[in-house]
């Protein structure tokens, strides 16, 4: 999901635009195997890790992201943290809406702390250390680690939730805790540092004008909105299809 504004750089657009098309797949086999009873491993093995390699490509982005944010608004003569706190405060409420709508229809499997929790909160967390360069690679990886190991183990509460603490046989459609994919935000804030600042450091060839950029372009300058919608969409085209049915629905 974009966090920037202004000049945009092609290749973060075209490499979020893949995380999109990414995303698309794995949650139309999700929807085959969850709601249409089709045998798709997407619980663990290779569509476990294809999943994980698209939320990593996002998370990653949005630390690049914010690095060039606030390079571009101290360049303005401008504070870069309101407009960083009012984004991450947007998208967690966005966040909170997906909890709201997924309570009601799932109950049991509803979404506590996925994804849009997870980066409104990170995009808040992460200002302070968007000035740091090496900082934020050791840190990166020691919340990496961390966070690892913390999956290991289990408590009866869930209020540490968010960090990374669950209870045993805790299970919710969309989890992303602050151990360890804050630490993706961190590596993402290391090489926005060291790659770009407010420009772009250094050569790269200009494939903007070519049809599969400009077309990933375009799906990663819209990837928030493609987020929110593909579901349903996805969820209705299946239906309409008959991959997929509901008890008691006909079409």
């Amino acid at each position: 999901m974009s966090i920037r504004s202004g000049t945009r750089f092609w290749e973060l657009d075209m490499l979020r635009g893949v995380a999109v098309v990414m995303m698309v797949l794995y949650h139309m086999l999700f929807d085959l195997s969850y709601l249409g009873g089709y045998n798709i491993n997407v619980y663990s093995g290779l569509w476990l890790h294809f999943a994980k390699a698209t939320a990593s490509i996002f998370i990653v982005l949005a630390g690049i992201s914010l690095t060039i944010s606030r390079s571009r608004a101290i360049e303005r003569g401008q504070d870069p943290f309101p407009g960083i706190l009012r984004r991450g405060l947007w998208i967690f409420f966005l966040g909170m809406v997906i909890t709201l709508v997924t309570y009601i229809l799932l109950r049991e499997e509803f979404i506590i702390f996925g994804v849009l929790h997870f980066l409104g909160v990170s995009i808040i967390l992460a200002y302070p250390f968007l000035r740091l360069r090496f900082v934020n690679l050791v840190a990166g990886i020691g919340i990496i680690s961390a966070g690892l190991y913390l999956q290991s183990l289990s408590i009866s509460s869930p209020w540490l939730l968010w960090l990374g603490l669950s209870p045993k046989d805790f299970y919710t459609l969309d989890y992303f805790p602050l151990f360890p994919w804050f630490g993706l935000v961190l590596l993402g804030a290391f090489l926005g540092n060291e790659l770009y600042g407010g420009q772009r450091r250094g050569g790269l060839p200009d494939l903007s004008a070519c049809l599969p950029v400009r077309l990933l372009d375009l799906l990663g300058r819209n990837s928030l909105a493609i987020y929110l919608i593909h579901q349903p969409v996805l969820i209705i085209i299946l239906r309409m299809s008959r991959a997929i049915s509901f008890p008691g629905v006909s079409l």
